[in-house]
């Protein structure tokens, strides 16, 4: 249609196809070519969007028909440009272009999202017909489980657990201990020294005199104390210079030397086991007064003899005795009113009798084929 300045009022509608530009004229006049022409549109857009393989190019077309400045968003700016009776027709078929063609860009999205969802599934797709991963399952270190059991046994018996400190000072390592500066049985505990006053434990006796210093005279007394401790040993079969272990102290009025048998053998029997026996030799500590060594007969040989007990069908594993009354004052006592026992006994060597283990460096060696012999003990 020619305005009345004679010039041909129309406009065009860019489409691509085939990386080509397509011109669809739509004249104000003719309002079925214009219905003709967008269909022509939505057909080439459709199918432009169903051929998209990634979500890059997807945006791409959107931007370029439905952003700011695309093709569709254009149609919308030349609505006034046509006869005030053609704008309502043609908007609204615009719109419902602009509808379509979004509608479709959200199913090609949901459809991309889908197929690379799948993409990924399908790559990291477990083989079942691999063979899995074997996971070794781990176990309780044989001094673990052997100092959980003695405290188990113990608490049963009535004692507490008390820990007490690694690093002492030489007053409670020794001479709380009835241990004098000049003592001999200093010489029997080469010592590690952080200063001149100041060491790695020898023994887990000073939780004795700790122990007794925390209850403020109160009665009865009843602990155990379970720990490291660290001596300047040479390392071989028997000897560590780091070792476990478990001191234990019972104070009361009228205690007897009667029950510390007692609580020994009861415990010897829960740990090793019923037929086990138990005899006390007369020796010499400096923290108790009398002394005795604790023997148990050998479970190798049943007490007949074996190399193992050298002969003599027993085996030594702690020391014991009543408490010294220098002992009992330090430990905030009167030695006129109480009585005590007290005893001691390498874990390290518990351990290694009851399962069986001939060299103590295994126990630290942290050799996974050793260690992997307990699990389930």
């Amino acid at each position: 249609m020619l305005s009345s300045e004679g010039k041909d009022e129309s406009f065009f509608i860019s489409v691509k196809k085939g990386g080509k530009a397509r011109d669809f004229i739509m004249r104000k006049v003719c309002a079925s070519d214009m219905k003709h022409n967008l269909a022509e549109m939505k057909s080439h857009v459709l199918e432009e969007i169903s051929k998209v393989s990634t979500s890059e190019e997807l945006d791409s077309v959107r931007v370029r028909y439905l952003g700011r400045k695309g093709e569709i968003s254009v149609l919308l700016k030349h609505i006034g440009s046509l006869a005030p009776e053609e704008r309502p027709e043609f908007g609204a078929a615009v719109n419902a272009l602009r509808e379509q063609v979004a509608d479709a860009i959200s199913r090609r999205k949901d459809e991309l999202d889908k197929l690379a969802l799948e993409e990924i599934l399908h790559r990291d797709t477990i083989d079942i017909s691999l063979p899995g991963e074997v996971y070794e399952i781990g176990g309780l270190h044989p001094l673990t489980k052997a100092m959980r059991e003695v405290a188990s046994v113990f608490s049963s018996l009535g004692f507490a657990a008390y820990e007490s400190r690694e690093a002492e000072t030489d007053e409670m390592n020794f001479v709380k201990l009835n241990i004098a500066p000049g003592h001999p049985a200093r010489d029997m505990q080469e010592t590690f020294y952080l200063s001149d006053n100041t060491l790695m434990r020898t023994h887990t006796s000073p939780g004795q005199i700790r122990g007794m210093l925390s209850l403020k005279g109160k009665l009865p007394v009843r602990f155990i104390v379970p720990g490291r401790v660290y001596r300047r040993d040479p390392t071989d079969a028997s000897h560590h210079p780091v070792f476990h272990q478990v001191e234990g102290l019972a104070v009361d009025i009228d205690v007897t030397f009667k029950e510390l048998r007692g609580v020994l053998s009861a415990f010897m029997k829960r740990f090793f086991g019923q037929e086990v026996s138990t005899r006390l030799r007369p020796s010499y500590f400096p923290f108790t007064e009398p002394s005795c060594e604790v023997d148990i007969s050998c479970m190798f040989c049943k007490g007949k003899g074996c190399s193992v007990c050298g002969g003599s069908g027993y085996l030594e594993v702690a020391g014991a005795g009543m408490v010294h009354p220098r002992v009992l004052v330090n430990g905030g006592y009167d030695p006129g009113k109480v009585t005590g026992f007290a005893f001691g006994f390498g874990l390290d060597r518990l351990a290694m009798l009851k399962y069986g283990i001939d060299d103590i460096r295994l126990l630290y060696g942290n050799d996974r084929r050793f260690l992997s012999q307990f699990r389930g003990l």
